[in-house]
């Protein structure tokens, strides 16, 4: 599945910005999708899934209450709204795609497919 994500910007501490993924490809209904981000120096690390029938999602313990993924199949998009942004949520926001049908999106050994990430500026 190929990925394409948009929506990143600059905002102020406290304030909110909404990421998109587009998918194309592969059956997209049948996989986990998430986001996962990558700090200037750190490693790239989870954020959140959502699973292959958005029944269920899962968050890191930095963005719970804060983030909420959802997802539509039938237009085959993800999308993250991303409230009460704190100077340390700045990174690099990439979308991922699971490698397995119905199979979780934890870490990075889980990921089939990148999107080409984007850059999310909070300033305090």
């Amino acid at each position: 599945v190929q990925l394409q994500a948009s929506g990143g910007g600059l905002v102020q501490a406290g304030g909110s910005l909404r990421l998109s993924c587009a998918a194309s490809g592969r059956t997209f209904s049948s996989y986990a999708v998430g986001w996962f981000r990558q700090a200037p120096g750190k490693e790239r690390e989870f954020v959140t899934y959502i699973r292959y029938s958005g029944g269920s999602a899962y968050y890191a313990d930095s963005v719970k209450g804060r983030f909420t993924i959802s997802r539509d199949n039938a237009k085959n998009t993800v999308h993250l709204q991303m409230n009460s942004l704190k100077p340390e949520d700045t990174a690099v926001y990439y979308c991922a795609a699971g490698s397995s049908a119905y199979a979780p999106l934890f870490t990075i050994s889980d990921v089939g497919s990148w999107g080409q990430g984007t850059q999310v500026t909070v300033s305090s």
